[in-house]
């Protein structure tokens, strides 16, 4: 075999942001889907993608996909969607179009469009208020935010020892 061959992707793990409702819906609807090559979805962040990719910037899984393939591959952004299109079977020929030039411009205005349509699930409802409840949009690594102000970070306390590593 040649050294220099990419490896093959047998399996892969789709890193999804548990907090948002289009990633949970994608998240189940990819695992109706028939798969020739087998989807697992772990949540962005959890200790279990932190465990299993320890040298991936989980901070940046959880603003974009990122997908991992079985030989430590990494996609993120519009390469996360067309491999995880590829890795369906109704879907593969619809990748393979993506990953031309010109198809690689449309999934990356799909990502752009699912990034848009999420911010706004933020500010839905008066004053900003989230399908969550609230104002401000809160992660567990410490950042917050909020339609008003920005990005916050307020370092969470490690005091009992529920800290994961970063």
């Amino acid at each position: 075999m040649n050294a220099t061959a990419p490896a093959p992707v047998r399996r892969l793990t789709v890193l999804y942001d548990t907090e948002c409702s289009l990633c949970a819906f994608l998240r189940d609807w990819l695992l109706r889907q028939p798969q020739l090559v087998p989807l697992e979805p772990v949540p962005a962040g959890s200790a279990e993608a932190r465990r299993r990719f320890p040298g991936l910037d989980h901070g940046a899984t959880l603003d974009e996909i990122t997908v991992v393939g079985d030989a430590g591959q990494v996609y993120r952004g519009p390469a996360a969607w067309v491999v995880t299109l590829w890795a369906l079977r109704e879907y593969r020929r619809l990748a393979h179009r993506l990953s031309t030039p010109a198809g690689a411009r449309l999934a990356k205005g799909a990502v752009l469009a699912a990034a848009k349509w999420r911010g706004a699930q933020w500010h839905r409802g008066g004053g900003g208020t989230g399908p969550w409840g609230g104002r401000v949009y809160r992660r567990a690594d410490g950042w917050a935010y909020d339609p008003g102000t920005g990005w916050t970070y307020d370092a969470p306390s490690c005091a009992d020892g529920s800290c994961a590593p970063r």
